[in-house]
């Protein structure tokens, strides 16, 4: 299917693939930046390390797959969270070569503080969107996610 002449050559010059683009890269600097102006040294994959441990323990896998980087890359980044006492690895017991990754309580104290970095940057770029529009653009995002990772292709 053809997409339609309005996504595949706009007036502005920008498609839609280099507009996305262009947003994730702005959130993340922009995310970057409001954590380093609150007075917290984090990168935004840690920031996404981070996030995905609040909501429960995960593997290196599952933190790589989240924050979008290799897994050496992952083990690295927890060597740094650890470090600094946000995170702990702990051996599963059914499987000696598997690791489970927990926040500590201190990296439940410094989440509580890093989530509002993050909500202040989805309020800017969802600024001049009325509630309805938001969850629309959240919908549509969605939407040509799972498009192109569904698996029937």
């Amino acid at each position: 299917m053809k997409p339609p002449a309005s996504l595949a050559a706009p007036a502005s010059g920008a498609s839609l693939g280099l507009l996305i683009r262009q947003v994730r890269e702005a959130v993340w600097q922009a995310l970057e930046k409001e954590l380093a102006a609150t007075g917290h040294d984090l990168t935004f994959s840690q920031f996404i390390t981070l996030k995905r441990l609040a909501g429960g323990m995960a593997s290196v896998t599952d933190l790589a797959r989240a924050a979008e980087v290799h897994p050496g890359a992952m083990t690295r980044l927890l060597d740094r969270l650890e470090a600094r006492g946000l995170v702990v690895r702990q051996a599963d017991p059914g499987d000696r070569r598997a690791l489970h990754i927990h926040l500590t309580d201190a990296g439940h104290g410094i989440w509580q503080d890093i989530h509002l970095c993050g909500q202040r940057i989805l309020q800017r770029a969802t600024a001049g969107m009325s509630e309805t529009e938001a969850s629309e653009l959240m919908r549509l995002l969605q939407l040509a996610r799972d498009n192109l990772t569904s698996e029937t292709d």
